[in-house]
């Protein structure tokens, strides 16, 4: 199958999903009010000190969240994230910080997505790719000042076999990765290539169909993202020309590796340069429907699941707001 052209002519007219433009209106002018004033949005922070540097930034975010009134809560098992998200949500909370990685951000997002309440983020995990994509990583006091000038942004998000994702979701080999990489005590990019080498030796191709508009696209993939932003985490950019608000998926399927293109591709991938490699498979779209033979592991955010034979990704278009820095 030849790559399908990696460009933008003219966006799919958006579905309706979550609230109206004008509540949407009344919500970004109400946080902004709050933002310039001397009342701050009801906030709250959820920390997974389990993520990367969380447990040493505790104690400056619970100095910036006292300052402002805020509330700051701790995660205690799995999934706990989400529960104490939808509790925000449930108490009246106009703003809801995760802290952690990507794993915390989905859980948190989860749980916002179709809601009034914006998600804030204070990446601190092993790669960071929604604050990457966003322009949310780096220093606390970048962070922090992102949180009180930033502006509330509609962003989209998508689902996989059902499971809400913003950053990118797949199957195949990133699945695996994600599942060996979950359960190490210390991570960070070394320990994630480390798990990606064992889990590449332990992987072979898979023989997949995508369903893409009505067509069917048989691929051999060693691994299959689905992407709304362009990179995993650390700059390794699967998808560099996606864009978070544009309606759209990136699909990218990565052929077998092998001696002599997997430092290239693996080059490109961190170069941001993977479109137009050789036997990379690139679609745009709403809804795709990937067919494979047996049931398997997705991956949503770093997220692992269970899936079936065949696993839908499909977008949802403005369905979630979060506070960016101000363009």
């Amino acid at each position: 199958m030849q790559p399908r052209p990696h460009s933008r002519p003219g966006s799919p007219a958006r579905a309706s999903a979550g609230p109206s433009k004008f509540s949407e209106i009344r919500v970004f002018f109400r946080v902004m009010v709050a933002l310039g004033s001397n009342t701050p949005l009801k906030t709250r922070f959820i920390v997974n000190p389990r993520s990367g540097r969380a447990r040493r930034v505790i104690d400056p975010v619970r100095a910036f969240a006292q300052a402002r009134h805020a509330d700051v809560v701790l995660t205690e098992r799995a999934r706990h994230a989400s529960e104490l998200a939808a509790q925000a949500v449930a108490e009246g909370c106009e703003l809801v910080v995760a802290v952690g990685g990507d794993g915390t951000m989905n859980e948190v997002a989860g749980a916002l997505i179709g809601t009034s309440t914006t998600l804030g983020l204070v990446p601190c995990g092993s790669g960071d790719g929604l604050g990457r994509h966003l322009g949310i990583h780096g220093s606390l006091a970048h962070v922090f000042r992102v949180l009180e000038t930033g502006v509330a942004r509609t962003i989209d998000t998508g689902l996989a076999d059902g499971h809400p994702f913003v950053s990118v979701a797949g199957l195949a080999l990133e699945a695996a990765i994600a599942e060996r990489f979950n359960l190490l005590s210390r991570r960070g990019l070394a320990g994630y290539l480390r798990v990606g080498f064992v889990a590449w030796r332990n992987s072979e191709p898979e023989e997949l169909v995508v369903i893409a508009q009505g067509e069917r696209h048989p691929v051999r993939a060693l691994t299959l993202a689905v992407a709304n932003t362009g990179q995993y985490g650390n700059n390794a950019r699967i998808a560099p020309a996606a864009r978070i608000d544009d309606g759209l998926l990136d699909l990218v399927a990565v052929p077998e590796l092998s001696l002599g293109n997997a430092l290239p591709l693996l080059t490109r991938l961190f170069a941001g340069r993977l479109a137009g490699a050789a036997g990379v498979t690139q679609l745009l779209g709403t809804r795709f429907t990937i067919e494979r033979r047996t049931p398997g592991l997705i991956q949503t955010d770093g997220e692992v699941h269970t899936a079936g034979a065949n696993v839908v990704f499909q977008i949802q278009p403005a369905s979630l707001r979060i506070m960016a820095p101000a363009e």
